[in-house]
């Protein structure tokens, strides 16, 4: 059996994945012709193959649908979410992302049903270039570019070519971890939004003819989340903080880790509200300091667990005692939340956790 990523360790490697590019912002559109993404919109096809495009610089085909892939970690769950969520649980060979906890329950347990394939993973908290070669995967998926990146001691992508094996980058992720992005994939990386969490579901609909059931699926998502847009359309943006006092190792000061920009900030504005600290990007989360956390505007707080044992509860009771200088803070307006503010398929959760407190705000 795999080892589940200690979670501590998982908070360190994402606080070291902020750096690796600019910081995240919404409001672009995050399309890039040449990064694999794929609509979120128009009739479902069959795929006709060969299927072949271009992900983040690297030619990709497929003859037929993936029937051995492996999922590694990145830090991430979203893109093994999404493989759940379009019923693709058997093309799974082996699954490296785990968390633990969810606001949607049932995921937990069909995260841990999924093989591991044995797997371990190196001091970069991911699977080891010789491990993922021996296992044969005819796809390998990786959540950032940086999951194929050797001097982290990845397999390259060159590398699984070489052994007859395909390789697929999130496409709003192509610049993470990529030295030489191009500016097209820089800007999709920085307009990351809850559209860009439908692309990729999308994605995964053409490379393994389930397009009909990839655009059921997203339509239905998108539909929640455009019903709670027009919900609270024309109301006054409360100020929304998203933080994680289980991610306080990725703070430099020690503080709850506070989500800004790209995915985070789409999910507030399409529950009617705007981040706290809007525009900072994720820089925020890092440099964050005990007076800017003490002074800003708050009307609504979002507590984001990072482990099971927290309780989201406790921890408002805590935040709020120690700022309780919050519009939050005097009215106890606040929700729970975890992946749902995430890149990945869960996004419409947390939208309509946040503003349904928003409409209490």
């Amino acid at each position: 059996m795999n080892r589940p990523l200690p979670l501590r360790a998982l908070a360190a490697a994402m606080s070291a994945a902020l750096t690796t590019v600019p910081a995240a912002a919404c409001g672009e559109s995050p399309a890039d012709a040449g990064s694999g993404a794929a609509s979120v919109t128009g009739p479902a096809r069959r795929t006709s193959y060969p299927l072949s495009f271009d992900n983040c610089g690297t030619k990709v085909s497929f003859t037929r649908p993936p029937r051995r892939v492996l999922i590694l970690n990145g830090t991430s769950v979203g893109e093994v979410e999404s493989f759940l969520t379009l019923g693709l649980e058997k093309s799974v060979l082996a699954n490296a992302q785990t968390y633990g906890v969810s606001d949607d329950p049932s995921m937990i347990a069909r995260i841990r049903a999924l093989p591991t394939g044995g797997l371990t993973m190196n001091r970069n908290f991911d699977v080891p270039a010789e491990q993922v070669l021996r296992l044969k995967p005819d796809l390998v998926v990786s959540t950032w570019s940086g999951g194929f990146d050797a001097k982290r001691g990845f397999a390259t992508r060159e590398q699984l070519a070489a052994a007859g094996i395909t390789s697929l980058v999130n496409p709003v992720n192509c610049a993470n971890g990529k030295p030489d992005a191009t500016q097209a994939e820089k800007r999709a990386y920085r307009a990351q939004s809850i559209n860009s969490s439908l692309e990729f579901m999308a994605l995964l609909g053409r490379i393994f003819d389930v397009q009909q059931r990839a655009l059921a699926v997203v339509s239905g998502l998108r539909a929640r989340v455009e019903a709670v847009r027009a919900r609270t359309a024309g109301r006054p943006a409360r100020k929304v903080v998203i933080a994680y006092p289980g991610m306080s190792m990725m703070n430099a000061n020690g503080l709850p880790a506070v989500m800004t920009g790209g995915v985070y900030d789409d999910v507030i504005k399409a529950a009617g509200g705007v981040n706290a600290f809007s525009g900072r990007g994720e820089d925020a989360t890092r440099t964050l300091n005990k007076e800017q956390l003490a002074t800003a505007q708050v009307d609504v707080l979002v507590v984001g667990l990072f482990t099971p044992e927290e309780k989201g509860d406790a921890e408002a009771a805590k935040l709020f005692a120690a700022y309780p200088r919050w519009n939050a803070a005097k009215t106890r307006t606040y929700t729970v939340v975890s992946d749902s503010v995430y890149l990945g398929p869960l996004n419409a959760l947390g939208v309509e956790k946040i503003a349904k407190v928003i409409g209490d705000a």
